[in-house]
């Protein structure tokens, strides 16, 4: 019998290996490695929202925050809405990311978790948590695009990747990119590889949460007016 989505996502998540070398300052911080809890909770949430055979709008992060999804799992998850929204508690750890904010207010306008989930999949081309050293020898959030060598380096990747995403049964007509510098990259990719037919791009959670708070609403209906045309 053939996976349901929710089992292709798990089956993937389980076996996230990064073979390609960072360059030097970079590290990958794989979540479903780290923390047995994590795995659990990515499970029980992928089966709970994605466990039918439906095919789903694709929408590409960047890649994982630190105290998102780094943590949860789960993309723009932090584990406060994972518990008040989706009714998953991790015990583990306890973080508030303001890209999942953003994106659960927007799912609420959607029509809820739910349904957003049913008709959705967000995921990001370089799925695990990227940190970087400052000068201080401090460890950061970075981005996949934050050094050419960086992206150079994962580049093969990444587009394996995005062809994985694709096979789980997203459309590939319409594909829903989350910042305007990730979807440079991301057009990079898609005409070298013709992944996509087209490419909409939506402005980050995290800029609209930071610098365009009072404008959130806008937001949120330029989000649905994306996602719902269809």
């Amino acid at each position: 019998m053939a996976k349901t989505f929710a089992e292709k996502v798990i089956t993937y998540n389980k076996n996230l290996v990064l073979s390609e070398k960072m360059p030097a300052g970079f590290k990958a911080l794989n979540p479903y490695h780290d923390n047995a809890e994590t795995l659990a909770v990515m499970q029980q949430f992928y089966h709970k929202y994605y466990n039918d055979h439906n095919k789903r709008r694709f929408i590409i992060g960047i890649n994982p925050g630190r105290h998102g999804a780094a943590v949860t799992g789960i993309p723009f998850t932090d584990t406060k809405r994972l518990e008040s929204v989706c009714g998953i508690k991790i015990h583990s750890a306890h973080t508030h990311e303001i890209s999942s904010v953003f994106m659960y207010d927007m799912m609420e306008a959607y029509g809820g978790a739910k349904k957003f989930y049913s008709e959705c999949y967000i995921n990001s081309p370089f799925p695990l948590a990227i940190i970087r050293q400052n000068k201080n020898g401090q460890w950061l959030n970075a981005n996949y695009y934050d050094e050419n060598d960086l992206f150079e380096s994962l580049k093969p990747f990444m587009i394996q990747s995005l062809k994985i995403h694709i096979s789980m049964g997203v459309f590939t007509n319409e594909v829903y990119v989350l910042g305007k510098k990730n979807a440079e990259y991301i057009n990079k990719l898609n005409s070298q590889e013709n992944l996509f037919d087209k490419i909409v791009v939506l402005e980050h959670p995290r800029y609209i949460q930071q610098y365009k708070s009072k404008e959130k609403e806008w937001y949120i209906c330029k989000y649905l007016e994306a996602l719902q045309q269809h």
